[in-house]
């Protein structure tokens, strides 16, 4: 399993960024984990389009869902170039008709709903959810195969359940939007610490730490995170690949 950070910043993209989204492959089989602002143009440093072979959604807000409209686009175009010969398909919940509804295009794009009961067969990998704790319905995701499992958190606040959901993760891809000083102030986000502690008591082998504000000293959330975490973590880097 080979992951790639497509973009790391939370609420909008840094300049000539993405917003937090990420590329997953394993055995030839290529998925994109969320695709807000700035992730298509920056996708494409890493595969063709036409290569893509599923997109997962964790909630539909802009930072996770913005590009959409141009991946379709772009899916509408391989169609007509004969480049591409199935339709993309979108993975999401839904719980938001509406919004579900948007992921069927033309044709050339077709939604999936995923339910947090259920264990979604993607590809090479077994996928799981757990709803977490954020202004809209949201889903934390974790990706197994051949014995190895990279947990995604999405957004949320503290979720006690993510313990165990992210139990012995390969590698926790945590969201770490607040500074320690806006704990209780701002909802429906983690801390550095509170990322860190997520991995310390789940026992996971790595920590990433994603969904990044663009104020503020960046450093202070990484110590925060290493404060309550005693294995390997650091900030996701774009384009990096991380194997498992």
């Amino acid at each position: 399993m080979k992951i790639i950070p497509i973009g790391v910043w939370g609420g909008y993209p840094n300049k000539n960024e993405a917003t937090s989204a990420f590329l997953i492959e394993q055995d030839g089989f290529r998925c994109l984990v969320d695709c807000g602002s700035g992730v298509l143009a920056a996708v494409q440093n890493y595969t063709e389009l036409r290569d893509l072979d599923a997109v997962i959604i964790s909630h539909y807000h802009p930072d996770h869902i913005a590009d959409i409209g141009v991946l379709q686009h772009a899916a509408m175009v391989g169609m007509q170039l004969k480049e591409w010969d199935t339709p993309l398909l979108f993975y999401a919940h839904d719980k938001d008709p509406d919004e579900f509804k948007k992921l069927f295009y033309k044709g050339v794009t077709e939604g999936r709903a995923i339910q947090e009961s259920e264990t979604l067969n993607l590809g090479p990998w077994q996928v799981s959810f757990c709803e977490t704790i954020h202004p809209v319905y949201c889903l934390a995701m974790k990706f197994t195969a051949n014995g190895r499992t990279a947990v995604f958190t999405a957004d949320t606040s503290w979720k006690e359940e993510l313990v165990s959901f992210s139990e012995n993760a390969d590698l926790v891809i945590a969201e770490s939007n607040l500074y320690e000083k806006y704990l209780g102030i701002i909802q429906g986000h983690m801390s550095g610490s509170q990322a860190g502690e997520l991995a310390e008591r789940s026992n996971a082998k790595r920590l990433l730490l994603t969904h990044l504000p663009q104020y503020g000293d960046l450093a202070e959330i990484l110590n925060a995170a290493k404060s309550s975490y005693s294995g390997e973590v650091e900030f996701a880097v774009i384009g990096k690949s991380y194997e498992l």
